[in-house]
């Protein structure tokens, strides 16, 4: 089974949590920590979580920030059999992620690349503009 979990600086790990459950409905699959906001530690729960991973599951480590403090403590865990840790997560992976029972490598590097898309400026069209001026008139 692919188990997640997701750890950031702050909040950010608990609101990806939490748009995923408004979005796709509850994940017991979906673990997260939001470091820096109590005393507790990454370490600390990573080896929680851990204990609960079963032999055969596979361990999808989700970070905030590639080479933060964060992403530096999950690092040390890809010692552990069948995990693989991501840097830099976007809901649109999450997402992606959550609906998964498993996922062979390729397939998760075409997800990150697919989620490294949805990052992106967005032109204002001022076409959109008077087409939704003309609706109110």
């Amino acid at each position: 089974m692919l188990r997640i979990f997701i750890s950031s600086h702050g909040h950010f790990a608990s609101g990806m949590k939490s748009s995923v459950e408004i979005l796709m409905g509850p994940n017991p699959r979906i673990t997260v920590f939001d470091a820096y906001v109590d005393q507790d530690s990454v370490q600390e729960h990573l080896d929680e979580f851990y204990s609960t991973v079963e032999p055969d599951d596979q361990v999808l480590l989700l970070s905030d920030l590639y080479g933060g403090s964060v992403n530096q403590v999950m690092y040390t865990y890809l010692t552990k059999p069948n995990t693989t840790l991501i840097a830099g997560v976007n809901l649109a992976l999450v997402l992606e992620l959550s609906v998964k029972e498993e996922i062979d490598p390729e397939d998760l590097e075409a997800l990150v690349e697919q989620s490294r898309s949805m990052l992106r400026i967005v032109p204002f069209d001022t076409s959109d503009q008077e087409e939704e001026h003309d609706d109110f008139f």
